[in-house]
């Protein structure tokens, strides 16, 4: 692995990137992950690297969601793994929740690999691996779950998500909690929560509030979730990365 000084300006996002490359060789992230990523951190540059207003309360509600739910379930894919194992982990941990790998470049030892490194950093049980159900709308890969996680969440938080398949489980009847740095893609647009935050601060936050939430009258939760407007996120988003880009010249 490459020597990062931690005086470079760039150190973080290098450091991200390594990371990346590395689960690559290692069979955990698909070569267009790193496409994926670079698309993400092209939108973190719009807002400006850091969590902002829009994104935290997004945060806080997507822990109230989750808090609530009946059978939530976090899905994973290899550059979520890659860049935060050890959060989601712990995120899945204190809801709790059920964390399943779906991958849209699947292989049985993708699966496998992954399940494997989840269970390395800590993980109990990961589920994944027996593609037992089917999202029936979706003609790819992603559509393979299984019946005890993804197929039967009445939450899922979906991370780095594929806009088709967040659509259709919608149209399951499924709450959807997406994590998007692209706040104009079809899952931003789709989804009842976007949190529009890179995925290595968005995790750890949702836990932050989860732990403060976590003893809160469900009922306050249930309210916090009911009034939260998405669209309405979205366009303050998209406010804030214009008067950002204004301001700078």
């Amino acid at each position: 692995m490459v020597e990062i000084p931690k005086s470079h300006p760039r150190y973080l996002s290098l450091k991200t990137r390594e990371k990346i490359k590395q689960a690559m060789k290692k069979g955990l992230v698909h070569e267009t992950g790193l496409i994926a990523h670079g698309r993400g951190e092209a939108f973190d540059y719009l807002i400006g690297e850091k969590t902002i207003p829009s994104a935290e309360e997004a945060e806080k509600v997507a822990a109230s969601t989750l808090i609530c739910a009946e059978n939530p379930v976090i899905s994973v894919n290899g550059n979520v793994v890659a860049l935060t194992a050890k959060e989601i982990i712990e995120l899945a941990e204190i809801i709790p929740a059920k964390l399943e790998v779906n991958l849209f470049h699947r292989s049985e030892k993708r699966i496998e690999n992954l399940i494997l490194e989840l269970k390395k950093q800590g993980a109990k049980k990961v589920y994944g691996a027996s593609a037992n159900a089917q999202i029936s709308s979706l003609e790819h890969n992603r559509s393979l779950c299984d019946k005890e996680g993804i197929y039967s969440a009445d939450v899922v938080l979906v991370p780095l998500e594929d806009g088709d398949r967040c659509e259709a489980l919608k149209a399951m009847g499924k709450s959807v909690i997406a994590i998007d740095l692209n706040p104009l893609s079809r899952t931003a647009r789709t989804a009842d929560i976007t949190i529009v935050d890179n995925v290595i601060r968005a995790i750890p936050n949702i836990s932050k509030w989860v732990k403060k939430l976590k003893n809160e009258d469900i009922e306050t939760l249930n309210n916090m979730v009911k009034s939260w407007n998405n669209n309405k996120m979205l366009r303050d988003v998209s406010s804030f990365i214009s008067k950002r880009l204004n301001s700078l010249f």
